[in-house]
């Protein structure tokens, strides 16, 4: 694959933040971005059907669209990949334009000063449905889609905007509109996995193809991704759309192979044409945030909705992003862009939550930001690559020193940090990474970074706790919910910002504890569960050349995962009540069924594996694990348990009071 990514400097951090300042000074007084027009689409006041919040009051819904220019000669920009070659207007600015929702307090004076800014995955609003529990909806207007309100009554001005150039319209997703660079041409990959028995299969390449000939691309299979890619005389595809419909897309008919499962992996490597400036999504959310903490008018006069007085109302903003948008603020960190064009601090804080070490795919020429890295599917996607963690390392692979806060520490743009990830980052997101140097040695994290492990929970669990199949997965979902835990960490972050009160101290498993180990099931100390075959799969990860396609691969990163208690939940972290007086073995990894390439691990869904009910049972079926009656001889025995592990969370800062209550009010009201 040939890409085009931000120039990375193999200079140590001290030269590097010398060439930034000469480039600084060299710029003199360059013209800055700005968000040209704030057009309001449409207003719903109130929202959420006239609820009133507490002492806030009832909230209001403002669906915009920002329209933005950028310099490209503007050293802040320097790093967007094809910015140089896109059409600039007659200011020699590029333009582009993201879609903008606000949900804030009618009354100004009674909200609380500080925006949550929630970066949309794949154009979805899920910072809801993690925080207050609320259905996951992409236009909450309806009081349900406000959950338990918890955003709300403290007072958050809520604010999401498009920063995915290639999110499909449709089904409200929240879009960015970025140029495309006419003319270009070179190597693009995809990779698809069917998990259906279409033949041929239909798919639409992520960029036009440069030629229809199907000779000049390369189509492989394989059914496990270790497997050699190979191209069996029954494989084969064609053009079937030539690039005529809106966005100059191409369609392919795959015709598959005989021998091969809903699992298997094709890769298609192609011509492409047309690459888009997808770095302009981290310039959007740079100058969106800063033009609504700041500004009291746009370019053209119009108001900021968030200074009705002439002056803006938000004192604190954080931001929040769950998985893909995750990642893509650890990458927004580490590419410089928390400093906006006028050296001003973007967000105060961040919470990439269920990131692992990786960052995303989107800042490069034939970028693709909805693609991951996963033990199985798109394993070699870019964007996983050192740096891993926050402070400034040395890699001894590669010979590069870099850090995720390296270019914010330089211009004293950096955030305070709450990493936080689930025991699922550990086996398919190489979050141990996070915590350990490139050989696998105990770190450090810098003093504005925390990070935390929410033990046993899975990369995304149900607010209702009930576990359920998927269709490809072997056993049920995982099904803790991060949620309570998520808000007590939003309300230390706040009060870290706003107070100067440290937030409870990092909790990861590491080396030293003995907590943080190698996979393999000699160090895991896994249970032989019956009908769960545990072989130590991960999310591996190794030096990788994506000058070529496909990429090759040198030497490998030490990737660890938490050592399991012979229940078979995570020993460390921060353990939730359903982990720490458990009901089964919640697990964050799953194996893909029969069919669906068998035994690799399945995509980001955990685990449930219940107890037996009796000790009758337990036996008869050789499980390791104490039954349900062996652990808790009576419901109020049951619940003893959960108050004491909830009342030490809401001790340790893991639990809000709220939330301590409400659970153990549910516990209690349950008739056993």
């Amino acid at each position: 694959m040939t890409m085009h990514q931000p120039p990375r400097s193999r200079l140590s951090y001290p030269v590097r933040g010398a060439l930034a300042v000469l480039l600084c000074s060299l710029a003199g007084a360059e013209a800055k971005a700005e968000l040209v027009r704030f057009e309001i689409v449409r207003v719903e006041s109130p929202t959420f059907e006239g609820v009133s919040f507490g002492d806030v009051g009832p909230y209001e819904k403002i669906v915009a669209r920002a329209i933005l220019h950028v310099d490209p000669s503007d050293p802040h920009n320097a790093g967007i990949v094809d910015l140089d070659l896109a059409q600039t207007n007659a200011a020699g600015r590029v333009e582009f334009a993201a879609d903008l929702v606000i949900l804030k307090p009618i009354d100004h004076d009674r909200g609380s000063s500080r925006m949550l800014y929630g970066v949309v995955n794949r154009g979805r609003k899920l910072m809801l449905g993690l925080l207050n529990d609320a259905p996951r909806v992409n236009d909450p207007s309806k009081s349900a889609d406000a959950g338990n309100g918890f955003l709300m009554r403290q007072g958050y001005t809520l604010v999401w905007s498009g920063w995915q150039g290639d999110v499909p319209p449709g089904g409200g997703r929240m879009r960015v509109q970025v140029p495309r660079v006419t003319g270009v041409t070179g190597t693009s990959h995809d990779e698809f996995i069917f998990e259906q028995d279409d033949n041929p299969a239909v798919v639409t390449l992520s960029y036009p193809a440069a030629s229809l000939a199907p000779t000049d691309a390369t189509l492989t299979v394989r059914q496990h991704e270790r497997d050699p890619r190979v191209t069996p005389a029954d494989l084969w595809f064609e053009y079937v759309d030539a690039g005529d419909r809106p966005g100059g897309a191409t369609d392919v008919r795959i015709h598959r192979p005989a021998g091969f499962d809903r699992g298997a992996i094709y890769e298609l490597t192609y011509p492409a044409r047309d690459p888009a400036v997808m770095g302009l999504g981290f310039a959007a959310t740079r100058d969106i945030v800063s033009f609504l903490r700041r500004n009291a008018t746009d370019a053209a006069g119009n108001p900021n909705p968030l200074a009705p007085a002439g002056g803006p109302t938000v004192e604190h903003v954080y931001a929040l992003g769950i998985s893909q948008s995750g990642r893509f603020l650890r990458d927004l960190v580490y590419q410089g862009f928390n400093e906006d064009e006028d050296g001003e601090l973007v967000f105060d804080g961040v919470i990439p939550h269920v990131a692992g070490s990786r960052k995303t795919f989107t800042n490069a020429r034939w970028a693709q930001p909805g693609r991951y890295s996963r033990q199985h599917e798109t394993h070699l996607t870019p964007g996983d690559q050192f740096p891993f963690s926050y402070g400034i390392l040395t890699d001894p692979l590669t010979g590069l020193t870099d850090g995720i806060l390296a270019r914010c520490l330089e211009t004293q743009t950096c955030p305070k940090v709450m990493h936080t990830d689930t025991s699922t980052e550990l086996w398919q997101a190489r979050a141990s990474l996070v915590v350990t140097d490139t050989t696998g040695a105990d770190i450090d994290l810098p003093p504005n970074v925390r990070a935390y492990l929410l033990g046993s929970a899975p990369h995304g669990g149900a607010p209702d706790g009930v576990p359920r199949p998927t269709p490809t997965c072997q056993h049920l979902r995982n099904p803790v919910h991060a949620g309570p835990t998520m808000r007590a960490l939003l309300t230390a972050l706040d009060l870290w910002q706003t107070h100067g009160l440290e937030p409870p101290d990092s909790r990861f498993p590491s080396r030293a504890a003995g907590t943080l180990v190698l996979p393999d099931p000699d160090h895991t100390n896994f249970p032989a569960i019956p009908g769960l075959s545990y072989i130590g799969r991960v999310n591996g990860l190794r030096v990788t050349d994506y000058s070529q396609q496909p990429p090759t691969e040198g030497a490998a990163y030490p990737v660890h995962v938490s050592r399991i208690d012979a229940d078979g939940n995570d020993v460390a972290g921060i353990r939730m009540p359903a982990v720490q007086v458990p009901h089964g073995s919640y697990l964050g990894w799953n194996q893909r069924k029969p069919g669906h390439a068998e035994g690799a691990l399945c995509s980001t869904t955990g685990s449930y594996v219940p107890f037996e009910q009796t000790e009758a049972e337990r036996r008869a079926t050789g499980d390791p694990r104490r039954s349900i009656e062996e652990r808790y001889p009576s419901h109020h025995a049951y619940v003893e348990r959960v108050h004491e592990a909830v009342m030490q969370l809401r001790d340790d800062g893991f639990l809000l009071a709220e939330d301590a209550d409400r659970i153990v009010e549910q516990l209690n009201a349950v008739d056993h």
